[in-house]
């Protein structure tokens, strides 16, 4: 499984899915950390009305960054789609084992959702219409964006408080989002400490298909880049990415675009690492300026690159780090 198929290559599901793709209070298992037990109204992405007899407290989510963001919220999701991925590539927020497998995110399993006895099921504008129809016909839904290339950042609020207000933990959502706020702040104190201030910054991740390594730039929509830009890093990618997620397609010679910046990335154990790998040999990787220089610096595993604000505070503290370096 690749890091592209994860968000941008799944495939379509038969019945499914067609994907495009603070505090220190444990979550408390299927009930909401707060709120009271009357009737919610909530408005999704959709700019739909989805009425709820009560804050939802047995909720399935087919997205990890819906899923970053139950858990940040106090509500451990009951459904969670690829529980072995979200463990691979999420680590700022762990399940606690109880979640029930519920399929691939491309392609949950109607069944399984249909007997966990659920208050709501939270999708991504990713899925079909029909889709939709099949999972509404048995269970609220609510849909939020799968990312914002314009405003990444207030685009992953919007998706916390949406689901905050599904699961009657508002309070919760505006804990998290000040506390990223104070991290953001803070760390663009250590970015300036370190006279770091306007540098640039290449960020992406890469992946093998028959053996060509095929390049994947975090442009300036990216949520990644967006959080870096907020700690006063300017993002050094000439191209545009795509309007969801900032996301845009390069190869080894594409590189040889970049000045001599900071080349940062992230791979996976479980996925493997093209730059040290398959690049290691390469005559154009070997002869880059920021190569030569030795400004590359791989993040550590585990960071989701989509996620919510305990995710993003996570790259806050890689970057203050690879700056270090």
């Amino acid at each position: 499984m690749r890091i592209t198929r994860l968000l941008l290559g799944l495939s379509a599901a038969v019945t499914f899915f067609v994907a495009g793709c603070g505090t220190t209070e444990a979550p408390t298992g299927n009930a909401a950390a707060t709120g009271g037990a009357g009737p919610v109204t909530v408005v999704d992405s959709r700019g739909k009305e989805v009425k709820l007899a009560h804050p939802a407290r047995r909720v399935a989510a087919t997205e990890w960054n819906a899923v970053e963001h139950l858990v940040s919220l106090g509500v451990m999701p009951v459904g969670v789609a690829d529980i072995k991925g979200y463990g691979q590539w999420v680590s700022a927020e762990k399940l606690d084992g109880t979640p029930k497998d519920i399929g691939t995110r491309g392609e949950p399993s109607l069944d399984t959702l249909g007997s966990l006895g659920l208050d709501l099921v939270v999708v991504t504008d990713s899925v079909t219409e029909g889709a939709l129809d099949q999972i509404e016909a048995k269970v609220p839904v609510i849909v939020i964006t799968g990312g914002n290339a314009k405003d990444p950042i207030a685009g992953m609020y919007a998706n916390l408080d949406t689901i905050a207000k599904a699961t009657g933990t508002e309070s919760r959502a505006a804990q998290l989002k000040s506390a990223f706020e104070q991290k953001l702040t803070a760390g663009r104190s250590e970015v300036e400490k370190l006279g770091a201030l306007g540098q640039k910054v290449a960020f992406s991740d890469a992946y093998v298909t028959s053996g060509a390594v095929s390049i994947r730039p975090y442009t300036k929509g990216a949520l990644v880049s967006a959080v870096f830009g907020r700690l006063g890093l300017e993002t050094a990618w000439p191209m545009d990415g795509d309007a969801v997620y900032g996301l845009a397609q390069a190869d080894v010679e594409g590189l040889t675009k970049l000045p001599d910046v900071r080349f940062w990335y992230l791979a996976n154990n479980a996925e493997g690492d093209p730059y040290s790998q398959q690049l290691a040999g390469n005559a154009i990787w070997q002869n880059l300026p920021f190569v030569k220089s030795g400004k590359v610096h791989r993040f550590p595993d585990s960071l989701w690159m989509f996620g919510g604000p305990k995710s993003m505070a996570q790259f806050v503290d890689a970057a203050v780090d690879a700056l270090k370096n």
